[in-house]
C-alpha cells in the first residue's frame, strides 16, 4: 500500500487549499485516516482523523472550524479541506492510514502506512 499526498502549494492568509491522499494497492475504506503536519523546526503534530465509516471525525483545536476531512465514493482518496488558512498552518502535510478502523490517537510511529507529504505555504 502506498499513500500519495497532493494539493499543497502557496496560498495567502485567508485562502483555501484542498489536499488529497490517494492510495494505491489497497482501499482506504477499512481503516481510520489521519492527517499530520510538520512546520519547520517543530515536531510533527496530528491535525485530523476520521474513522473508517466516515461517521466520526476529529480535528485539533487549532484548526477546528476551518479544516474538514472527507473521502470520495470509492474510498481510495481522502481529502483535507483547509479554509481560512493562517501563516501558522504552513508546513508539510502527511496522510497516514491508522492501525484500526477507528481513530485511536495521533501517534505517527503507530501508523502502518504513511505518505511522504505535500508542502503547504501560507504567506503574503
Amino acid at each position: 500500500l502506498e499513500l500519495v499526498e497532493s494539493g499543497g502549494g502557496l496560498v495567502q492568509p485567508g485562502g483555501s487549499l484542498r489536499l488529497s491522499c490517494t492510495s494505491s494497492g489497497s482501499t482506504l475504506g477499512y481503516h481510520a485516516i489521519y492527517w499530520f503536519r510538520q512546520a519547520p523546526g517543530k515536531e510533527r503534530e496530528g491535525v485530523s482523523c476520521r474513522n473508517a465509516t466516515g461517521g466520526t471525525s476529529h480535528v485539533v483545536d487549532s484548526v477546528k472550524g476551518r479544516f474538514t476531512l472527507s473521502r470520495d465514493g470509492d474510498k481510495n482518496t481522502w481529502f483535507l479541506q483547509m479554509n481560512s488558512l493562517k501563516v501558522d498552518d504552513s508546513g508539510v502535510y502527511y496522510c497516514a492510514r491508522g492501525p484500526r478502523y477507528y481513530c485511536s490517537g495521533y501517534d505517527w510511529d503507530a501508523m502502518p502506512y504513511r505518505g511522504k507529504g505535500t508542502l503547504v505555504t501560507v504567506s503574503l
